[in-house]
């Protein structure tokens, strides 16, 4: 790696380092990063062993960081993710505490599917769409189908996955989008002025 030095008052703005810091976790998260299947990483594997044991005798993957660090990544690429899927996997520390039980993936599907009516609840397993950056990471539509198929043995469980990487990345903002442009949308909008008056309460009450 070449280094170069600026002079005082020309250095990048913080932001731009952040910015560049970003990029680099992002696509080290969507090259390096896997989640373990089947089974989770902590757990034991049909022969026996660990699936932590099993996880170092796969093949490593490659990464160099752009002062030229590189190495190779064996286990450590699924425990980064497993802990999406069980906490006490989580790397922690005093100014980064574990999350909680409650913040596990396959848990927030279940807490949100039990706010609803119990007789939509199949029709939302058999309708998971996944969206976002971390969606990208390899293997995890493949373990979120099989933790909820653990806590939801009777309905089909089905996850829908856009091929595109930037539709991935950007569905919430191209559904926002596309609801932003119906002509029925401004009967939904709400004023600074209406929310400050009612509440969150309105939100609800104007959106149904």
């Amino acid at each position: 790696a070449t280094y170069r030095t600026f002079p005082p008052g020309t250095e990048p703005h913080p932001s731009f380092r952040a910015l560049q810091e970003e990029r680099t976790l992002t696509e080290f998260k969507e090259s390096v990063v896997a989640v373990w299947t089947p089974g989770r990483l902590g757990g034991h594997n049909q022969q026996g062993g660990t699936n932590l044991d099993l996880a170092r005798t796969q093949s490593a993957r490659h990464f160099e960081m752009p002062d030229g660090y590189n190495q190779l990544f064996g286990a450590e690429r699924y425990r980064a993710a497993e802990s999406l899927f069980d906490v006490k996997m989580a790397a922690s520390d005093a100014a980064h505490p574990p999350p909680s039980p409650a913040q596990a993936l396959p848990t927030l599907i279940q807490h949100s599917l039990s706010q609803v009516d119990v007789d939509i609840r199949p029709h939302l397993l058999a309708n998971i769409v996944v969206v976002g950056g971390s969606s990208l990471v390899y293997g995890i539509n493949e373990r979120l189908k099989q933790e909820l198929e653990a806590l939801y043995p009777g309905p089909r469980v089905r996850i829908f996955a856009s091929a595109s990487v930037v539709e991935r990345k950007f569905s919430s903002w191209i559904g926002g989008s596309i609801l932003a442009s119906l002509g029925t949308f401004h009967q939904m909008w709400i004023s600074r002025k209406e929310y400050e008056e009612h509440g969150p309460g309105i939100v609800e009450k104007r959106c149904k």
